[in-house]
């Protein structure tokens, strides 16, 4: 076995994440058997992996071969809070949005206290124009926040807010049940507060840390979704229009200080602030595998044009 040499990506602020390697389909798994210990070292190291020239089939073939480079089968997909369509072995379609839509960084699952350490993207179809997964140092978000937010969200935290069944996602697709008594019983076991509303609808308060230390490294991240749920996020006539309908409990998913207590917009928009000033773009190449460390790094989606399929798999729970 030689070893695996990994390049710099200029488009990437030149970190060492790009893995040239011109495998055929038929020596995939084999190839990935062989350099997985590796292929894990430099995922601790940087935190991401960019490979280039594998030679894909289809999607249970890319479930396969994540689950050989993770170390186990992959994670489903649970508690969701985007449309995601499954595609078999565990393996989804990435957040299925209009194509005109921005999609924010985020760590997946980073409003829950469970999430996959390991994700896994296969670029099948690159869009004709966009579409990009953008990223973002999760220390460095952390590092370059001002100490007074810092401080405020660790000590007070975060309350996710979301109510199922009206325009968001409804209840069953979240938690992949048509049994109300299963639901209660999640919500129970991940100190989730719930509330069945009369109209058959159902309400749900969980608070989380803002802020996690990785496992290995024992740095901190930024690991919350705090300005993807509140309802700032929104654009802006649809914002206005939501809110002429609904209070800011009874929005489809809102986010406040652990407290109850509301977010300040003037912080949410310095928080997404740092996001932009610290994110990094690539241009997606048909078969492209991006392998991320998701509490060291976030991701996102560009607005495309054209047709875009990339498909995701998630491993290696971890959780608060």
């Amino acid at each position: 076995m030689t070893k695996l040499t990994i390049n710099p990506v200029a488009e990437l602020n030149n970190i060492e994440i790009l893995l040239n390697a011109n495998i055929p389909s038929n020596k995939l798994i084999q190839w990935a058997e062989q350099n997985k210990d590796e292929i894990e070292n430099a995922l601790q190291k940087n935190g991401l992996l960019l490979i280039r020239g594998l030679k894909v089939d289809n999607s249970e073939q890319f479930g396969q071969l994540l689950s050989t480079l993770f170390g186990e089968e992959l994670a489903e997909y649970g508690y969701r809070s985007t449309p995601r369509t499954a595609v078999g072995c565990n393996v989804y379609t990435a957040t299925e949005y209009h194509s005109d839509a921005t999609i924010a960084q985020h760590n997946e699952c980073a409003y829950a206290n469970k999430w996959a350490m390991r994700l896994g993207f296969w670029c099948q179809l690159p869009a004709d124009e966009g579409g990009a997964t953008p990223i973002a140092d999760s220390r460095e978000i952390y590092n370059r926040l001002p100490l007074s937010i810092r401080d405020k969200f660790e000590q007070k935290k975060v309350m996710y807010v979301r109510n199922y069944g009206l325009i968001d996602l409804p209840w069953q697709e979240v938690f992949q049940t048509e049994d109300k008594v299963k639901v209660e019983q999640y919500c129970e076991q991940n100190q989730i507060q719930f509330e069945w509303k009369d109209d058959g609808g159902l309400r749900t308060r969980q608070v989380n840390p803002a802020v996690a230390l990785h496992p290995i490294s024992g740095e901190k991240v930024w690991f919350n979704q705090a300005h993807l749920f509140h309802v700032s996020n929104l654009e802006e006539n649809l914002r206005e229009s939501m809110l002429s309908l609904f209070d800011q409990h009874s929005l489809p998913r809102n986010a406040f200080y652990g407290d109850g207590s509301p977010l300040e917009e003037e912080v949410l928009d310095i928080i997404r602030q740092v996001y932009k000033q610290q994110t990094y773009h690539f241009t997606w190449q048909k078969n492209d595998i991006l392998l991320v460390d998701n509490m060291l790094f976030t991701h996102g989606r560009q607005p495309f044009k054209g047709e875009r399929k990339v498909l995701v798999g998630m491993a290696q729970g971890h959780g608060h």
